[in-house]
């Protein structure tokens, strides 16, 4: 880039799913807009995780853009949950196919993006020094693309190799004869333990929270079912965009508690033989009712103890402390089978917790363990991490991080009080995290899209949520999680990951159908909730 700051109608960061049909669309309407992606490729969290095992959780089917027919129809994915190397492949097709690589400037980070009051635009600072000028501000920055270091006394003093799961070497890690320590328990770790179990001497896994998960039953797609999906794309698309979770097929429409202790069997035996997030659609209650709840729970207790040896080790691995579901459920591929290998340990971090790293591993309170190399696999500051990275002010040179300083207030995740002509892409107060990524993030750039049209129609320069309606839309957001078992657990969901970082529920859980059409009606009252200047 030159010395001299470009213009632009918008400045999108980051180059993942969101930003990449973010640039797509606005082109398309005739926006002058510009990339920024810290990568040296786009794929957004799929460039940056490429730990063994990473793979979707959404099947691939509709883990995908809807926005053109014939990138549909072209595109054939070969697994039922694609894995990371897959999906990279697909975003860098779609990035070829549609020629978006010139408009992406990338190795580039965004330090800081300032409001002007007076001009009506914001410049966006990269940490190279460079300036872009732009009319809007589009944040595609991702719901998990902070990777959490965890603070462990000591870190810096190993002597051997560390990795974190979400910063991965891209030119792989071979483990081999290596005794290896891994942290955490999450969905990254889950995926990465069988993988790394298989090639280590030795792997130490120390966990601190056991995890709900259900089997994947992953494999390769069946060509038929894919011609099938295909010839009816449309209507499985529509089935998505108005369901709970995004996802295309059926919730549950009946009472875990009106069934006897058989039926609730079976019916929780089928869903297990399918796999996949259907288990939690298996009653519509299981995230309601405490009660349900815990048949769903105890079901999958039942499951460990059954493919676990050994009865103390499963006994470590069942969650008893939140309801299923609270936090996210992982997919299983051979994970709890993988505790029954000899060169594998669990070591429980509640009642033996580390105290520190050292030159040649890790101290618990009862133990040394000597490790030739430590995985993280501690998650991420999710939803709010990336923007507070950003040094992000709007009016009155308002601090986004001292806005949010007891936690994110936004209006649809979408604008934010005090930030004109800002844009979340699928920000805190919206399903986001809760949902098939691509149907949110979809709503949402296409929302953003068609507001920008509205402004250019009417020579409106400014649009900024109103501090009531903002304020109405985060207590609607507590209201709803209120209804549900979700604040039961200590998740990511909450920012419980995170020290020092407020507790509150950052994701909207009243469903994406539901969202998309009160999205829709504060559009077709022409923005309501928000405040428009005009020239």
């Amino acid at each position: 880039m030159s010395d001299a700051p470009q213009r632009f109608d918008a400045v999108i960061v980051g180059a993942g799913f969101s930003g990449m049909y973010m640039l797509h669309r606005l082109r398309e309407l005739g926006f002058s807009c510009h990339v920024l992606e810290a990568g040296d490729g786009v794929g957004g969290t799929w460039y940056w995780n490429r730990y063994p095992g990473a793979r979707c959780d959404s099947e691939s089917m509709y883990y995908s853009y809807s926005f053109s027919s014939e990138l549909e129809q072209e595109w054939n994915w070969t697994e039922r949950y694609p894995g990371q190397p897959e999906i990279l492949k697909y975003l860098n097709h779609v990035a070829d196919r549609f020629d978006l690589r010139r408009d992406i400037t990338f190795d580039t980070r965004v330090n800081a993006a300032h409001y002007d009051e007076a001009a009506n635009e914001w410049t966006i600072t990269t940490a190279a020094g460079d300036t872009l000028v732009a009319t809007f501000c589009i944040m595609a920055t991702g719901c998990l693309s902070s990777p959490n270091a965890p603070g462990i006394t000591g870190l810096d003093t190993f002597e051997g190799a560390t990795y974190h799961t979400g910063e991965w070497p891209h030119e792989g890690v071979d483990f081999t004869g290596k005794r290896v320590g891994i942290i955490g328990t999450g969905s990254s770790a889950i995926q990465a333990i069988p993988l790394i179990a298989e090639q280590a001497e030795h792997l130490t896994v120390f966990q601190r929270t056991p995890n709900f998960m259900v089997p994947a039953h992953n494999g390769p797609l069946d060509p038929e079912f894919e011609r099938d999906w295909k010839a009816d794309y449309a209507e499985w698309r529509r089935k998505g965009r108005e369901s709970f979770g995004g996802f295309p097929y059926p919730a549950g429409n009946r009472s875990a508690l009106e069934l006897s202790a058989e039926e609730q069997l079976e019916a929780y035996e089928e869903a297990w033989k399918i796999g996949g997030f259907r288990f939690l659609s298996t009653f519509y209650d299981l995230i309601i009712n405490e009660d349900a709840n815990e048949t769903a729970a105890e079901f999958v207790r039942s499951k460990i103890a059954q493919i676990v040896k050994d009865p103390e080790t499963a006994q470590k691995l069942m969650p008893r402390d939140y309801p299923i579901g609270t936090k996210r459920l992982a997919l299983d591929t051979h994970y709890f089978e993988t505790y029954n290998r000899d060169n594998v340990t669990l070591v429980d971090i509640k009642t033996n917790p580390i105290e520190a790293i050292t030159p040649s591993g890790i101290r618990t309170a009862d133990d040394e363990h000597t490790f030739d190399a430590i995985v993280f696999a501690t998650g991420f500051d999710a939803m709010t991490g990336a923007l507070s990275k950003i040094d992000i002010r709007g009016r009155g040179d308002l601090a986004l991080q001292e806005k949010w300083e007891a936690g994110p207030k936004a209006y649809l995740g979408l604008g934010i009080a005090g930030f004109p002509n800002l844009f979340t892409i699928t920000g805190p107060g919206s399903p986001s995290v809760l949902s098939n990524m691509p149907v949110s993030i979809e709503q949402h750039v296409d929302w953003i899209a068609d507001c920008l049209v509205y402004l250019r129609e009417r020579n409106v320069v400014a649009i900024e949520a109103t501090v009531e309606a903002e304020e109405a839309w985060v207590a609607h957001v507590n209201e709803v999680a209120g209804f549900t078992l979700f604040p039961r657990a200590n998740s990511w969901y909450i920012g419980a990951n995170i020290p020092g970082k407020p507790r509150v529920f950052m994701p909207y859980v009243g469903g994406v159908g539901p969202y998309r059409a009160r999205c829709n009606e504060i559009a077709a009252k022409d923005y309501d909730g928000f405040a428009l200047t005009s020239v």
